[in-house]
Order: C-alpha cells, then sequence, then structure tokens
C-alpha cells in the first residue's frame, strides 16, 4: 500500500518542494518523519540495462497495417512518426461503433502512409486513395463507442467511406473518422482500475504503449507448428537482448528520456489468430497454445479472465525521442 501511496504522490508531482508538501499532507496520518524518509528513497532511482529497442510501431488507424520508424516521438498517448500518430484514425459503423480485426479481418491489410499532407490509403486489389490530413471542420463530428467508452472521431469523407466499404465488401457501410486535438481522450481508469486518473488514450484499447520482447515471440513460436512474427501482436515497441518474458517484470523502464510505467499485461484476443500478411481468420493459433502456458495467477483472473498474457501495457510518464538501438533499462529504487 505504501509502494501505491508513494507511486501517486512520485507521478502526480514535478518538483522536490511540491513532493515534500504533497507527502506531508496525504501522509501525515502515518507519520511525517517517515513518510518523507520513505518518498526520497523511492526518488533515488538505479538504472539497470534490460535489453535493446528493436523495432518502433506505429499504427495509424486501429486496425490497419503498422508502420515501421527508425525514430518516433513518445507521446503522452502513443508514438508519433511524422504526421503520423498512433491510432488516431478508426473504422467505425454507420452508428459510431468501433470495427476491429475481429469482425473484419481484411482490415489488417490496409496500410496507411503520409504524403504532401495528407493519408495515403493502400490495399490489394485497390486504387491508392489519398485524404488530407486535416479534415474539413464543417464534417460531421461522429460520437464512436471503443470499448465500452465514448469519444468523437471527425468524419472523412463520403470517399474514402466508399472505398473502404467496397474493399471489405460486406454489403456494409463503413466509415473513417479522425481523432483531432482539441477533442476529449479517453480515460482508461474508467475501463480498468489499474490505470492511473491521469492516464489517457485515443482508440487503443486501453494503453498508449505495448511492448513485447522478441525472445517472447521466438519461445512461443518453439511451441507452435507454424510459426508467427512480431506483426500478429501489434506491439509500440518491441526489444531485443532480454530473456523470454523478461518484459512482465519491468515495472518502470527508461529509454533515452522516455520513462514509462507498466500498468498491466496484455489480455490477448482472437484478434492475434488474423495473419497480418494475407487477413486470413485462423481463430485457433497462436490463442490456444498461448493460453496453455500463458494464464494469469488465480488472483487476477477478475482482470484477465481466460485471456492469456502476451506483452505488457505500458503509460508514458516522460515523453521524448525514441530510437531502434536505444538501450532499455529497468528503473528501480
Amino acid at each position: 500500500k505504501m509502494d501505491r501511496i508513494v507511486d501517486l504522490i512520485v507521478n502526480s508531482t514535478s518538483n522536490k518542494k511540491a513532493l515534500l508538501y504533497t507527502a506531508g499532507v496525504g501522509l501525515g496520518a502515518i507519520g511525517l518523519g517517515l513518510a518523507l524518509k520513505y518518498v526520497l528513497k523511492k526518488r533515488q532511482k538505479t538504472l539497470t540495462r534490460v535489453g535493446v529497442v528493436s523495432h518502433l510501431l506505429i499504427y495509424p488507424i486501429k486496425p490497419c497495417k503498422g508502420v515501421s520508424a527508425v525514430k518516433a516521438e513518445c507521446l503522452e498517448m502513443g508514438l508519433k512518426y511524422g504526421e503520423l500518430k498512433d491510432r488516431n484514425w478508426l473504422v467505425i459503423t454507420e452508428d459510431g461503433h468501433q470495427v476491429t480485426g475481429r469482425q473484419e479481418p481484411r482490415l489488417v491489410l490496409i496500410s496507411a502512409t503520409c504524403d504532401s499532407g495528407h493519408l495515403c490509403l493502400n490495399a490489394p486489389d485497390m486504387e491508392e486513395l489519398k485524404i488530407p490530413l486535416k479534415q474539413d471542420k464543417k464534417t460531421t463530428v461522429f460520437n464512436c463507442r471503443v470499448w465500452g467508452s465514448d469519444i468523437q472521431g471527425r468524419d472523412c469523407g463520403e470517399v474514402v467511406s466508399a472505398w473502404i466499404s467496397r474493399y471489405l465488401a460486406s454489403g456494409k457501410t463503413f466509415r473513417l473518422v479522425q481523432f483531432e486535438p482539441g477533442m476529449k481522450p479517453r480515460r482508461p481508469c474508467e475501463t480498468e482500475e489499474l490505470f492511473r486518473p491521469h492516464d489517457k488514450v485515443v482508440y487503443p484499447d486501453l494503453s498508449p504503449i505495448m511492448l513485447l520482447s522478441e525472445s517472447s515471440v521466438e519461445d512461443l513460436n518453439t511451441r507452435l507448428e507454424r510459426k508467427v512474427g512480431i506483426a500478429n501482436f501489434r506491439p509500440s515497441i518491441v526489444v531485443s537482448g532480454c530473456e523470454p518474458y523478461a518484459e512482465d517484470s519491468w515495472k518502470e523502464i527508461q529509454i533515452g528520456s522516455v520513462s514509462l510505467y507498466r500498468v498491466m499485461a496484455c489480455g490477448r484476443c482472437m484478434f492475434v489468430t488474423v495473419d497480418p500478411e494475407t487477413g486470413a481468420f485462423d481463430r485457433k493459433e497462436p490463442l490456444e497454445t498461448l493460453k496453455s502456458y500463458r494464464q494469469c495467477d488465480p488472483s487476477e483472473k477478475s482482470i484477465y479472465k481466460t485471456s492469456p498474457l502476451f506483452g505488457q501495457c505500458y503509460s508514458v510518464d516522460k515523453t521524448g525521442i525514441l530510437q531502434v538501438g536505444d538501450p532499455v533499462y529497468k528503473i528501480t529504487y
């Protein structure tokens, strides 16, 4: 309990004076001297190198293909590469509900890149479509539904709606919406209480950063008949040079000037069985194999239920620049 209180104090203050004041007021009941000594001790951090960044991936449109970057900004609500922000565009139904790869698996084959102020969409057997990165303020703003949370998105127009609907060819109409800076982000703590009140996201399921190690994927592949790749799991940051599942124990990490705080493991669903190269929906592997050995502790069943755990969800405590090749340090106090 003391660790949790101190984490809240440390993450909500920006200087020692404020830290001491908050500690003194909030923990007066257990003794001011003890509280201050404990908090100041927590501030003395030790960095231990645990790996190296091997991939940085941005997914401009939530269910669609990722973009690999050598260098990216790590913002409070996810990675940014050039003009592309992670999961700042979303495919929705006409009534505003998100459309995921579980419903339309061929969405994973749509790529989104940036060129001269335009978002460029490509997909198999489709002509390239370019739409403005900034939409006309007169266009419709949809109230969208993402995993039980409400969030807005500005419609990207009829042309892109027709393009996506024609590509998916399911007889339904789909739309593309874009999050704008003036819109209100989602608070993941409203869905999962492990997140802190100040954590924010746009269209990701829960966290702005999902981290996975290469060795964890390699270990999984030793158990599979048909190997899978990192793309099946859609991480933001991939780390090499560590033991399988070492990321499970990295509560806080530092990469360059960026500080990340691990909130919870990433519970996996059927989306990981969609082949990112073909859009084929297996519905079984690698999910069934993960379920055989990556279940949560019984005490955490209320959080993860039957979802196997693979990768870790992080919040951003300090923004900055990330690069492939950056050392990853575990922070301890």
